[in-house]
């Protein structure tokens, strides 16, 4: 992905623009053009991603990561996170890329991780000065998809993403987009039945991922007597995608020249839902 956007923004800035785009397909983009040689900068985005189990820290330079750090051995983000920040902004002032924004996963996602990893990007926005920006975490999932090899022949053109969080029990944290990233139907928290997402199914191929989509094709059985299986020829089910801070580079890069920042003193994460604390069973 990073010589990818390399290559393009290489491409593009000989034309004398700079070049922000989300890949739809490998065969073309759906592009948008700033103009930003007029600031004669080139912009550096710390990116923090801490809402799910994975915990990763990443720097991009032009288009491009430069510097990551990210472990999948989570739930750790407190003892990892502050290392993390600290080893990507030691190579930013060592290569003269010190970051002129901070952006974060702003949920849905893990209460915990969401509220670490929003308390350490104020923190870095504030010592630094720097604008705070506040990614959606189910888009930041759908920039992954976008690069994965089972995507290789291209999306269909009524294709569907379905990015889900676990929201624990039956619950996810999803939504739907279209290829070019825009909302079809906005985030819910949703009981899993093979009823949710029939409506959307019977029109659409639509591609489940995220540390919740296995919920939706295993066969668990609820109390209603409905299970919670989607076996439908439109649904495919991706594994292994994890929600990590080099996928946040387009949609950071986009928010950053649109200038569209958080207020660093009131900025909260999206949690969707209320923090519950359960009381540990005593052990003996």
């Amino acid at each position: 992905m990073e010589l990818l956007f390399f290559q393009i923004s290489n491409a593009i800035k000989q034309k004398g623009t700079h070049f922000f785009g989300i890949f739809i397909e490998k065969q073309y983009l759906c592009t948008h053009f700033i103009f930003t040689h007029a600031h004669n900068k080139i912009m550096n985005i710390l990116l923090i991603e801490t809402s799910a189990k994975a915990c990763s820290v990443a720097l991009c330079h032009d288009f491009n990561i430069e510097f990551k750090r990210e472990t999948l051995e989570g739930p750790n983000h407190a003892s990892v996170l502050g290392q993390f920040v600290e080893d990507t902004i030691q190579y930013a002032r060592q290569n003269d890329m010190m970051p002129d924004a901070v952006a974060v996963s702003a949920g849905p996602g893990s209460y915990t991780g969401l509220r670490i990893g929003v308390s350490e990007a104020k923190g870095v926005a504030f010592g630094l000065n720097i604008p705070l920006i506040g990614i959606p975490t189910l888009e930041a999932l759908c920039c992954h998809v976008m690069f994965c090899p089972i995507l290789e022949e291209g999306m269909p053109e009524s294709g569907y993403y379905c990015p889900m969080i676990d929201a624990r029990r039956m619950e996810v944290y999803s939504a739907l987009y279209n290829r070019a990233l825009k909302e079809v139907r906005p985030v819910g928290a949703d009981v899993v039945t093979e009823e949710t997402y029939k409506q959307w199914l019977d029109e659409h191929p639509i591609y489940f991922f995220g540390n919740g989509a296995k919920k939706c094709f295993d066969n668990n059985d609820l109390a209603d007597g409905k299970t919670s299986a989607i076996n439908h020829p439109n649904a495919h089910y991706m594994d292994g995608i994890e929600p990590l801070a080099k996928w946040m580079m387009p949609l950071a890069e986009k928010r950053f020249l649109n200038e569209k920042f958080e207020d660093v003193a009131y900025f909260v994460p999206f949690y969707l839902k209320d923090f519950v604390a359960i009381k540990a069973k005593p052990l003996i």
